[in-house]
C-alpha cells in the first residue's frame, strides 16, 4: 500500500502543479529535493510572486525511521518504526476575491520489531478560506466534495464536512479558519472498508481538487479590488497563520519529526497584518464573512 500511495502522490503533484501553472499564466513552480537525516525526504514545489498566486506550495514527502518520542506519546505506544507519506498544498492568491485553499492527503504505517505492519491509516481533506464570501463559490467547492464522497459512501460528506468544521476551528478566536470542506483521519480497515477501498476514496478526493478550486480562481482572479480590501485580506491571513502555528497537527508533526522547516512553513502567507482589536464594519461584506466563520453553515441541501 505504501508504494501504491507514494506513486499516486508523485503523479498527483505533477497533475496539480500543471493545472495551477495553467491558470497562473506567468510564474512557475520551483522544485527542491530534500533528505531527512533520520530517513526519507521529499519534493517541495513552491510558486511565488505570480500574476495570480502570491505564494503557494505543493509538497510531497515520504519519511521513515524510529517514531519520535513526542509521537509515541501522541499515539500512546512505545518505541516503534514508522513510515509516513503525503501531499500537502496551500495556495495564497494575490487578489482578495480569490480564496486561499489548503489540501492534504496522507498515509501512515507503524511496525513491530519484526517489521510487520501493526497499524496503518489514511487521512486528509481539502478546505477553502475566502476573504470575501461568494456563496456560489462555497456551494461549488462543497458540491464537488459531496459528489466525490457520494461515489463511495453517502455518509462520508456530512461526516467529514462536520469534522472539517470542528478541526479548522480557531478556538482562541471562536471562529472557523474558513468555510470548510472535508477532513478525515485515522481511516483504518473495517469489515466495510478495506485499505484498498480507503485508497480508492482518498485518491478520488485528491483527483477532485483541481475541479473544486480552479473554476473559482478563474472566475475571481481578474476582479477589481481596493487597497482596503487588500488590507482585510492580510488581516484575515493573520488568523490563518494563528491556526497553523497554534493548532495544526500537520505542522506540529513536522516540527516534532525533524521535518524540513522550509517545507513545513511553506503554508504561511508572505504578507500578513495583525491590527490591534480589529473589527469588521457593521453591515459590510467583511462582516458577512465573519458571521459565517462564527457560525459554520451547510452549503449543500441534504
Amino acid at each position: 500500500m505504501k508504494e501504491q500511495f507514494y506513486q499516486y502522490i508523485q503523479n498527483l503533484q505533477d497533475q496539480i502543479c500543471k493545472g495551477l501553472e495553467a491558470v497562473e499564466g506567468r510564474a512557475k513552480f520551483r522544485e527542491d529535493l530534500w533528505e531527512r537525516p533520520e530517513g526519507g525526504g521529499g519534493r517541495t514545489r513552491v510558486i511565488e510572486n505570480g500574476s495570480v498566486f502570491e505564494k503557494g506550495g505543493v509538497n510531497i514527502s515520504a519519511v521513515h525511521g524510529k517514531l519520535p518520542e513526542a509521537m509515541q506519546k501522541m499515539f500512546n505506544v512505545g518505541e516503534a518504526d514508522f513510515f509516513a507519506c503525503g501531499l500537502s498544498l496551500v495556495l495564497h492568491p494575490k487578489n482578495p476575491m480569490v480564496p486561499t485553499v489548503h489540501a492534504n492527503w496522507r498515509y501512515f504505517e507503524m511496525y513491530d520489531d519484526n517489521g510487520n505492519v501493526i497499524q496503518q491509516w489514511f487521512g486528509g481533506g481539502q478546505d477553502l478560506t475566502p476573504y470575501y464570501l461568494f456563496e456560489e463559490d462555497a456551494i461549488h467547492f462543497h458540491q464537488t466534495c459531496k459528489t466525490t464522497c457520494d461515489k463511495h459512501n453517502s455518509e462520508f460528506y456530512p461526516k467529514y464536512k462536520k469534522q472539517c468544521d470542528a478541526y479548522f476551528w480557531n478556538a482562541h478566536r471562536n471562529e472557523a479558519r474558513g468555510i470548510g470542506g472535508l477532513f478525515f483521519d485515522y481511516c483504518k480497515a473495517t469489515p466495510e472498508m478495506s485499505m484498498q477501498d480507503w485508497f480508492n476514496f482518498v485518491s478520488e478526493v485528491g483527483n477532485s481538487f483541481l475541479e473544486a478550486y480552479v473554476p473559482i480562481v478563474e472566475k475571481r482572479k481578474d476582479l477589481p479590488y481596493t487597497p482596503e480590501q487588500r488590507t482585510w485580506q492580510e488581516i484575515r491571513r493573520g488568523r490563518y497563520v494563528e491556526f497553523n502555528l497554534v493548532h495544526d497537527k500537520g505542522t506540529l508533526f513536522g516540527l516534532k519529526t525533524n521535518g524540513r522547516i522550509e517545507s513545513i512553513l511553506m503554508s504561511l502567507p508572505p504578507h500578513v497584518q495583525w491590527v490591534y482589536d480589529h473589527h469588521a464594519e457593521a453591515g459590510s461584506k467583511e462582516e458577512k464573512l465573519v458571521n459565517v466563520l462564527e457560525n459554520p453553515k451547510n452549503w449543500i441541501a441534504d
